[in-house]
């Protein structure tokens, strides 16, 4: 028998962990361990897209706006600021509800650019999802819309990339024409297109006297849903509190009727008459957010009919996110 020839191993590259670049689960792992890369450097980054971060917007500024326009908020806008400023050839940076064809982001033909809200995300963070389709649409041709993907495990997010004293200040807009510079001469496609996506949106407007408040109309009553920043245990306390009191309402006819949950924050409900408009409860909202600063401030036991209040709430809330 022929005698075998001795087998070596050649070294294998090393390459480090920030350089580790994605691959499908069953390749081997670039960084030349010879372990697949699903069990290998594939095991973290599956851990980091799949974990769920309660709070994706926390730190930004306007947090509740945030939450607002992602959850209850058919068709707004907002400029964002980069913390590192504009990139050459990009005049502006948008934030959207929703875009056409609901694409991620879009750079657009003047170089502008604007970022869907209301996307899909691949994992548990938004708000690293986010930032990677902002930074490949500040580096897309003019013109091209932006894909969604897998965002790096390692990759930054958006309090990362914006400027954490830049204003937020969204924009409600009746429809969808924020889509094209030129809605009135838009082709008869773009025009049918809009009008599909403006029939859908429910009427929404955003309060003026209290913070991410937001008024909508619906076919039989509308609403008002107030995105609210303070602690859910605490929160729930003070609404029960002014609840059992009898002074949890807007004004006459109204209701309030439950609470959304929608990442990390509470956000009440209130049922209004048809009748009642965005004006209309502007000077309400006012009043009741001084009532609510004064049950926040109490930190006494709840009473039994406070208690009886605050279950039915809970009963009443309803998870979004």
């Amino acid at each position: 028998m022929a005698k075998k020839r001795p087998q070596t191993k050649a070294k294998r590259p090393q390459i480090a962990d920030g350089e580790v670049p994605v691959v499908g689960a069953r390749e081997p792992c670039p960084c030349g361990s010879g372990r697949r890369y699903k069990a290998c450097h594939g095991r973290a980054a599956a851990q980091a897209v799949t974990e769920l971060v309660q709070r994706p917007f926390e730190g930004l500024p306007g947090e509740c706006d945030w939450v607002a326009l992602r959850e209850l908020v058919p068709a707004a806008t907002a400029e964002l600021t980069l913390k590192s400023g504009l990139p050459e050839g990009v005049p502006s940076v948008t934030l959207a509800t929703v875009l056409p064809m609901a694409w991620p982001a879009l750079r657009r033909d003047d170089g502008s650019v604007l970022l869907g809200l209301q996307n899909d995300t691949a994992s548990g963070d938004i708000s690293r999802d986010l930032a990677d389709t902002l930074q490949r649409a500040l580096a897309a041709q003019p013109g091209t819309p932006v894909q969604g993907r897998r965002a790096p495990a390692d990759g930054p997010r958006l309090q990362d990339l914006l400027d954490p004293e830049g204003a937020f200040e969204p924009v409600v807009h009746p429809g969808f024409e924020f889509w094209v510079p030129d809605a009135e001469n838009a082709t008869a496609e773009v025009t049918a297109s809009l009008e599909r996506a403006n029939a859908a949106a429910i009427p929404t407007v955003k309060l003026t006297g209290v913070d991410s408040a937001y008024w909508c109309e619906t076919p039989e009553k509308n609403h008002l849903r107030w995105v609210m920043p303070h602690p859910e245990e605490q929160l729930l306390d003070a609404l029960a509190r002014l609840h059992a009191a009898g002074t949890s309402s807007l004004g006459e006819g109204t209701r309030l009727v439950g609470s959304f949950r929608a990442h990390g924050l509470t956000v009440p409900v209130w049922d209004l008459p048809s009748g009642v408009g965005a004006e209309d409860v502007e000077k309400p909202a006012a009043e009741f957010a001084e009532r609510l600063a004064g049950a926040l401030a109490t930190d006494a036991p709840l009473t039994p009919d406070e208690r009886r209040a605050r279950g039915g709430l809970t009963n009443r809330q309803v998870t979004l996110s």
